[in-house]
């Protein structure tokens, strides 16, 4: 799976999940309001600037973009979304047991994936790209890769669903993360991230590889403060993680408890806390698992995906 990903989201964010708590104030106050735009997109001179620059750049029909952008919904929910209040995330303990429950770990081809989205993906980018100053460039690239996504693939752009911030499919890639990274992994002819678990399984497997995925690497291992001033270290912890550093120096300022094997890349570490009801717990991270918040930055995202791996494993085992 929590901070938006790359993707906006995470790439990517089906798997990704977040908690966010809005606090009351004693009196209520009034929704803030959220300025209309006019009905037809393709009357906007923005909008009508990027489909010249699409014209140019791409090779699109003009004529055609602009009937296209005629039939674009302007979405007042997405930017509502998008403009929620971004609190404190949760903690270890809370965040956890939902990634971690038997039903995931039971039913993981069917679990994952069932909702995928309902916006109009071409609705939901068009008025991020346009109705959303904050990150308006961002997503004009995303609406970008979108229509060329939409033209290699010869289907309506006004077909695909997704996300409110235009995720699609299983991996919830966003439109650029589909084009770099999408796979026909089971080789059928064409790429299939909405219902072909093997193409997106795949297709995630080759965005961690791209971001530098180490097979045969450990992502996370537990770990103990012995220091004589535990303070030195906890100090370096930033929003739970500390920056990396050699080995060497973690052993020199009183980590221990550790194991991992023998072949260990020589890429420097990270040490990460995670809270728990009894109190913290702390763990050196490695390369893979910072391979993992590429797709997801949430520090809880990347640990429950590590353990929720273990736990499907374990379960593959039993049952061979």
């Amino acid at each position: 799976m929590i901070k938006r990903n790359k993707c906006g989201h995470p790439p990517g964010a089906g798997l990704a999940a977040g908690m966010l708590f809005l606090s009351l104030a004693a009196a209520p106050l009034a929704a803030p309001r959220i300025a209309a735009a006019p009905v037809n997109y393709a009357q906007r001179p923005e909008v009508r600037a990027f489909i010249a620059e699409l014209v140019a750049d791409e090779g699109f029909d003009a004529r055609a973009l602009r009937r296209l952008f005629a039939q674009a919904h302007h979405q007042p929910k997405v930017v509502a979304a998008m403009s929620r209040p971004v609190l404190s995330p949760p903690k270890w303990y809370e965040f956890a047991p939902r990634f971690l429950d038997p039903a995931r770990v039971e039913a993981v081809e069917t679990y994952y994936g069932r909702n995928t989205g309902s916006y109009r993906v071409f609705d939901a980018l068009t008025t991020l790209a346009f109705d959303y100053p904050r990150r308006a460039e961002f997503f004009r690239g995303e609406l970008k890769q979108f229509l060329l996504l939409a033209r290699e693939q010869g289907i309506s752009p006004l077909a695909p669903k997704g996300s409110y911030a235009g995720a699609m499919g299983l991996p919830q890639f966003m439109p650029g993360s589909i084009r770099a990274y999408a796979l026909d992994y089971d080789a059928d002819g064409r790429v299939d991230l909405a219902a072909d678990t093997a193409d997106a399984i795949g297709s995630v497997a080759h965005f961690l590889a791209r971001h530098g995925w180490q097979a045969g690497q450990p992502v996370m291992t537990p770990a103990r403060i012995e220091a004589v001033d535990p303070d030195i270290i906890t100090r370096k912890l930033d929003g739970g993680i500390a920056e990396r550093r050699s080995l060497a120096e973690w052993v020199s300022d009183g980590i221990t408890g550790f194991a991992f094997p023998g072949d260990l890349s020589s890429d420097p570490v990270g040490l990460l806390m995670l809270e728990e009801e009894a109190g913290p717990t702390y763990w050196l991270v490695f390369n893979n698992w910072y391979v993992l918040t590429r797709y997801n930055r949430s520090r809880l995202y990347a640990s429950a995906v590590w353990e929720l791996a273990q736990a499907i494993k374990l379960a593959a085992d039993d049952g061979s």
